[in-house]
């Protein structure tokens, strides 16, 4: 007796079910906005725009270190108008010397120039150059208001200045270049300094330093 043929398999395959795409949901470490360009643009010509005007109004090098112009004071009074008057005259390229002062002594302390970079790109990237319309601030899975964020920042830049090596690296080349700055000033005869000649401008004019900061507000917006 014959056996019976096998059953036919079904030689069609069943369409697979679409696969389910999943959306990339969002970073849980950290979620920040980018920087607006056309304010970090506005931003920098800004500051460079002050920062020309202000060194325009430098006195020749060779006039400050003139040593034929150098004479010991006789009196402390005497010390002290000569500084007045010195500061009055020369006061963008006692800037210069103190900004310089200061320049160096970080260039000597890589650490404590990485660390001031590394705030004030914190500041730029986080606040000041943050869009006004950004989203909020959300890191290790909390969000964060743009008010508590300045004062993160506030935070972490009192913390590196004054809990750190750097407050000391930066305050003790301050005050190496205000030292220079006053014995220069102490010893500088300016009786041959054309007093009334002065400009209303530089880094020791309040101008500049206003149109800055005011800047500076415009571009942080009504955050706080």
């Amino acid at each position: 007796m014959a056996s019976a043929a096998p059953p036919l398999l079904p030689t069609s395959v069943p369409a697979a079910a679409p696969a389910t795409v999943l959306s990339a949901a969002p970073d849980a470490a950290t979620s920040i906005g980018s920087p607006d360009p056309a304010a970090t643009r506005a931003f920098l010509g800004r500051v460079y725009d002050s920062t020309k005007r202000s060194l325009s109004g430098a006195r020749p090098w060779p006039e400050l270190l003139d040593r034929a112009a150098l004479n010991r004071p006789e009196s402390l009074s005497e010390a002290t108008s000569r500084l007045r008057k010195n500061l009055a005259y020369f006061r963008v390229n006692y800037a210069a010397i103190v900004a310089l002062s200061l320049a160096v002594a970080l260039l000597a302390h890589p650490f404590s120039l990485a660390a001031l970079l590394a705030l004030l790109a914190a500041w730029c990237f986080l606040y000041l150059l943050r869009p006004n319309d950004a989203a909020p601030l959300v890191a290790f899975g909390r969000t964060f208001s743009d008010r508590e964020t300045l004062g993160g920042l506030i935070a972490a830049s009192a913390f590196i200045v004054f809990l750190t090596s750097v407050g000391g690296i930066i305050f003790s080349a301050l005050a190496l270049g205000a030292a220079v700055v006053c014995a220069h000033g102490a010893f500088r005869v300016p009786e041959d300094l054309f007093l009334d000649e002065v400009p209303d401008q530089g880094l020791g004019g309040g101008g500049a330093t206003l149109n800055l900061l005011s800047f500076i507000n415009n571009a942080t917006g009504a955050r706080v």
